[in-house]
């Protein structure tokens, strides 16, 4: 019992310490969109008409750097302390982070967004990898899901923080201050304890081979969650992206963007802690509940949507609340359900695949399409595109419940009792 509490301790340490850093995660992602028009303004020239082309490529060689070093460091993640590579690339995303501000050039900046896409491509895999090893199946959807309200949180708290900073102390300020919290809590990482190396001797910590990487191409749930996931982060990538141009098309004032950051804070919190709730208490009943829980979420979040592109403003806020909830819902239980159908040996590289996959072909191919759709058309017909990707993704996590009980007992059947979750 007292080995048990002491295990227990150690998960609950692990997942605040997680919880703090994917906070600090997506405050930082979003701090650069808060003070891009002052960045724009220092370095480039007020009549520069391909400033804001630029600018935006900041956000794009981010992105692009994350989804293509996030397979190589899950890769080092299922074979090396995922402690030691998450606390690395803290530190490293952290330092670029404080860099950004003493850029004097567009080059210097782009170079240190570059290093926040390697840094958060080392943090991405290995995080909820070590919830999934340190968590039971029984409990993984809440703990995921506690996990994942860091992206609503911290993704508001990104554009407030960033604002209120670059209001008082300059945008170059904004980046300062991000620094300090997250090289403390990298650091923090060190003195962690990977949870493969809890009771498991050096022969049955295999190491993966290239037939496992392959099995996970060939476990159904595995290949229709990343379908599903990519076409929800098309839907809420494109969203947020354009919500902007979307509000100001509805005739809505600039100051509106903030009503939708309240709706994306408290509909996608709420919503997130809900589902991997939900997803947890239902499995007792039906194995496919996180795929089940997913893909309604999604269906209702349909209408509700479409609803929304014809209500006039301000009852329009509430379906667009509304939708947000239900298309959150998923955050947890997919996540869950990504973890539970990949064996802990290959589970970092599984989170990595999937990173790649999602952003490759969701929000990264949503900003130009929905843009070419909007101006050939118009913003209500270009989201109407967006509400049937919501469907593709809901019908890719329904097909998923009937392969996710197997393909999950498969891998607890398969995964030695030592490599077992520890509390």
């Amino acid at each position: 019992m007292q080995l048990r509490g002491k295990a227990l301790s150690g998960a609950s340490t692990a997942l605040w310490l997680l919880l703090g850093i994917n906070l600090f995660n997506y405050i930082d992602r979003q701090v650069l969109a808060a003070v891009e028009p002052d960045i724009r303004a220092t370095l480039f020239a007020a009549n520069d008409v391909n400033a804001m082309a630029k600018t935006g490529a900041l956000g794009t060689a981010f992105l692009i750097t994350y989804m293509l070093t996030a397979p190589a460091l899950g890769w080092l993640a299922d074979r090396f302390s995922r402690w030691i590579i998450i606390g690395s690339a803290v530190i490293l995303w952290s330092v670029a982070s404080g860099a950004s501000g003493l850029a004097a050039t567009f080059f210097a900046l782009l170079l240190t967004r570059v290093f926040v896409g390697i840094g958060e491509g080392g943090y991405g895999p290995a995080a909820p990898t070590v919830l999934a090893d340190l968590f039971p199946l029984a409990t993984r959807g809440r703990v995921l899901a506690v996990f994942c309200a860091a992206i609503p949180v911290g993704s508001a708290l990104g554009y407030v923080f960033g604002g209120l900073i670059n209001e008082h102390l300059g945008w170059r300020w904004a980046f300062y201050l991000i620094a300090p919290p997250g090289l403390l809590l990298g650091l923090l990482c060190f003195f962690q304890r990977d949870p493969r190396g809890r009771g498991i001797t050096r022969p049955e910590r295999q190491r993966a081979s290239l037939d496992d990487y392959v099995a996970l191409f060939r476990t159904p749930s595995y290949v229709l969650n990343c379908a599903a996931q990519t076409a929800m982060t098309f839907a809420i990538g494109g969203i947020g992206f354009w919500v902007a141009a979307y509000l100001k098309f509805r005739g809505q004032p600039p100051s509106a963007t903030k009503f939708f950051g309240v709706i994306i804070v408290v509909a996608g919190l709420v919503s997130t802690l809900l589902g991997g709730w939900l997803g947890d208490r239902l499995r007792r009943r039906y194995a496919g509940s996180y795929f089940l829980i997913s893909g309604l979420g999604m269906i209702v979040a349909f209408p509700l949507f479409v609803t929304m592109l014809f209500t006039p403003f301000p009852a329009a806020w509430f379906f667009m609340f509304a939708a947000v909830f239900f298309i959150f819902l998923n955050t947890g239980p997919s996540n869950t359900a990504l973890a539970n159908v990949a064996p802990p040996k290959v589970r970092a590289t599984a989170f990595a695949l999937n990173i790649l996959v999602i952003h490759a072909l969701g929000d990264a191919a949503a900003f130009p399409t929905i843009g070419f759709i909007a101006g050939h058309t118009n913003m209500n017909v270009a989201f109407l595109f967006v509400s049937v990707i919501m469907l593709v993704a809901a019908i890719a996590w329904l097909m998923g419940v009937k392969y996710l009980p197997a393909d999950t007992a498969a891998v607890e059947a398969a995964t030695p009792k030592a490599e077992m979750s520890i509390c």
